[in-house]
Parts: structure tokens; C-alpha cells; sequence
């Protein structure tokens, strides 16, 4: 288990950013790049908050999904669509290197905070632009939920049992997938800043990274005119791969991507008679005999409890994995090994574990400074440092403008 340091150190130290985004894959790119160093301060709406600040379980009335999201990020609060609230918001942008925003296409623009007015007063400025369907085309007005996303890009479609309806996720799937996809493009577009000089417009459509993780369905599609079914946890390219009950009520999955490790599984579940078939060979085949193959597995596992089974596949050197949920994670000795799980203060409920970085690095490592803060925590602040007077800030808390 992790202790986070002070994110000053990061990789990522020295890097201004602005997080006016609100819900998932916006905020959860900006917590990335917090993670790494970055100086990100988080933009609200003085009387409407970000919703994920209410999303999920609670604890003595504190919301926990927002210590995890708001992380490393300083709290400020302006009403864009005033006069005082692009004052200050412009005021951020001339002093930041990278702003982050989920608005309906048009919504920054109407504001007179487009990407033209922003860059104006910071040429090198970059605007990652986060929406369900892009800056551009028929649907680029609508609501961009990554549950959208899920169901158009074709994942809800390849999901779920074969009798079965097409399935969602329980989390936000295609949110954290956009994440990860935007950070990586605002990086790619600070990297090109490095050669030019000038920043330019990330336009992160939630749909396309999620279709870009389900493989060659649109090349299948052109090529064979066919479409992948639905395999609940069978796979159409391998088996076996499922999952499993184990002796004492637990589960465990099985992989058999290699060819090598499909021959190890059956011989150790004691039908090494079924690696000599000729469709044993290539994995497209196996997936056509997946139920003798399940029934082999499934029946020696469930005779197992499951360290029996583990221990067993690791001696084998075959895989398989023990299913798991936070309980099992924040005890297993490889996550702690890794320091996957962090503890950090919370000033209000005190000691609190969640996940850290994504990844580590050699030197100058993710960390978490502090946890999610309240709305509004850091405006003083935050704008005493762009100048800002006492007075001004009064006169514009007064407008309501923050």
C-alpha cells in the first residue's frame, strides 16, 4: 500500500491546467494528468457543480466517488455565461497550457470563449474538447453519455449471453476509455507545441476510442459482411475462456490466447487426449468445440476450491486468474507489491484508500497530493493569484459571477 508525496516532484510539474469539465471521461483525464504533476484547477458553476460530486455511495453525507475524481485538483467556481465569469475564465486560460472542456459543441463559442478568443490571449494554449460525437457532424448537439457510446460503437452489441439482450457495463466504460485518450492527445499536442510554438483544438469524441478497443469489427464487417455475436464469456477466437465456479463458491477465469497454454490446461485437467484432435490446433477451432472443452474445465474446477485451483494452473504454468472484487484487491499481495492501492488524509473522513496512477515511472512517479476538495474551496485563492484583488473578487462574488 501506497502513501502518496507531494505532486510538485511529478513528471508532469510546471504543467497549468483547467479542468471545466464535469462528469467522467473531461475530469478523469485532468485527474491523470494531476496525478503526474500537473497544477490542475477544477472550474464549476458557482450554484451547479459538477453532478459527480453526487454520483455513487456517500459517507457521512460525503460523496466518495469525488475524493477519487477531484483528486490533485484546486476548486474554483465561475458562472461562464456572465460577464465577470469569462473575466476570470479568460483570465485562467492566458496563464494555462492546457484547458479541458465538455460543453455541447457551440456552448463556449455563444459564451465568447472559443477556441479563437482563448487563443488569442495564450497562442500556445491547447483545448481538449470532450464530447459523445465530435465537434462536427449531425450529432454533434446531442447528449454525450458514454452509455451512448457503449451502445453505438458496437460494444453493447458484442456483450451479453447469446439468448441474451445486448449488455452495458455497470461503470463508466467508455468515459475512462475517452480518458485515457485524451490525455494521450493532450500530450501529442504539447509535443507538437515543442516544434511550433502554438497550441491547437483536441477534439475527443467518446464513441471513437471504445470502437477503437473492440478490434476488427469494421474491417470483418467490409471484408466478410459478418458481424461478431454475442459469446457471454466465451470467446469467438479461443478456447477455452470462460469462467468457472470453484469447490468453495468462488470463481476463477481461464485464458487460452496461446496454443501453448490451451495444451497445458487440458493436460492438466486430465484430458490430454483432446490436444492430439486435429481442431485443437488453431484457436478459432478450439472456439467451435467450446463446450466439451468448458465441460472439462469446469467439472475439474468445481471438484476445487480455489487456491487448489490457482496454485494447480501456476504449476502448470498455465493461465488463470481468481475473480475478484475490492475485498480481494486491496488484499492481494501483488497489488500490494505494485502499490496499486493508496492511502491518503482526507480532511474529512480521515485515512482513505483508492486506487493510484495508472502506472509507475523511475523517477519522478504519480502521486496523490490530496483528495477531492469542496466546491468553491480554492477560489480566493486561485484568483488572488491571477491578479485578482479582494475587492474584485467580492464585487464579483456579489454578481455572482463565482
Amino acid at each position: 500500500m501506497s502513501v502518496s508525496r507531494d505532486p510538485a516532484v511529478g513528471a508532469l510539474a510546471g504543467l497549468r491546467v483547467v479542468d471545466a469539465s464535469t462528469l467522467f471521461a473531461g475530469p478523469m483525464a485532468a485527474m491523470h494528468l494531476g496525478d503526474l504533476g500537473a497544477s490542475v484547477v477544477k472550474v464549476e458553476h458557482p450554484t451547479k457543480p459538477d453532478p459527480s460530486r453526487t454520483h455513487g455511495a456517500a459517507k457521512d453525507g460525503v460523496n466518495l466517488w469525488w475524493k477519487t475524481l477531484g483528486r490533485n485538483k484546486r476548486t474554483v467556481t465561475a458562472n461562464l455565461g456572465s460577464d465577470g465569469g469569462r473575466e476570470v475564465f479568460l483570465a485562467l486560460a492566458e496563464r494555462s497550457d492546457v484547458v479541458i472542456e465538455n460543453f455541447r459543441p457551440g456552448t463556449l463559442e455563444r459564451w465568447g470563449l472559443g477556441y479563437e478568443e482563448l487563443s488569442a490571449r495564450n497562442p500556445g494554449l491547447v483545448l481538449a474538447r470532450v464530447s459523445g460525437f465530435g465537434q462536427t457532424g449531425p450529432y454533434r448537439t446531442r447528449p454525450g453519455f458514454g452509455t451512448l457510446a457503449e451502445a453505438m460503437s458496437g460494444f453493447a452489441a458484442m456483450t451479453g449471453e447469446p439468448d441474451g439482450p445486448p449488455t452495458l457495463p455497470p461503470f463508466g466504460l467508455a468515459d475512462g476509455v475517452a480518458s485515457l485518450a485524451t490525455a494521450f492527445a493532450i500530450m501529442t499536442a504539447l509535443s507538437a507545441r515543442e516544434r511550433t510554438g502554438r497550441g491547437q483544438v483536441v477534439d475527443t469524441a467518446i464513441v471513437e476510442p471504445i470502437l477503437a478497443m473492440l478490434g476488427p469489427q469494421i474491417t470483418r464487417w467490409d471484408q466478410l459482411g459478418t458481424v461478431q455475436a454475442r459469446t457471454g464469456n466465451r470467446s469467438s477466437n479461443n478456447a477455452p475462456r470462460n469462467t468457472y465456479r470453484t469447490s468453495d463458491g468462488h470463481w476463477v477465469a481461464v485464458s487460452t490466447s496461446a496454443q501453448s497454454i490451451a495444451e497445458r490446461v487440458m493436460r492438466l485437467v486430465g484430458r490430454p487426449e483432446l490436444v492430439d484432435e486435429p481442431w485443437f490446433a488453431r484457436g478459432v477451432d478450439r472456439a467451435r468445440h467450446a463446450d466439451e472443452l468448458d465441460a472439462a474445465v469446469g467439472g475439474w474446477i468445481s471438484l476445487r476450491t480455489r487456491e487448489e485451483v490457482v496454485a494447480a494452473f501456476e504449476e502448470a504454468q498455465a493461465a488463470v486468474a481468481p475473480v475478484y472484487d475490492a475485498r480481494d484487491i486491496v488484499a492481494d499481495p501483488q497489488f500490494q507489491a505494485l502499490g496499486t492501492v493508496h492511502e491518503i488524509e482526507d480532511p474529512e473522513l480521515g485515512p482513505m484508500l483508492m486506487q493510484g496512477p495508472l502506472f509507475r515511472l523511475s523517477e519522478n512517479d504519480g502521486v496523490i497530493g490530496f483528495t477531492g476538495r469542496p466546491h468553491g474551496a480554492d477560489t480566493d485563492e486561485v484568483l488572488g493569484e491571477l491578479g485578482f484583488s479582494a475587492e474584485r473578487v467580492a464585487e464579483l462574488r456579489e454578481a455572482g459571477a463565482v
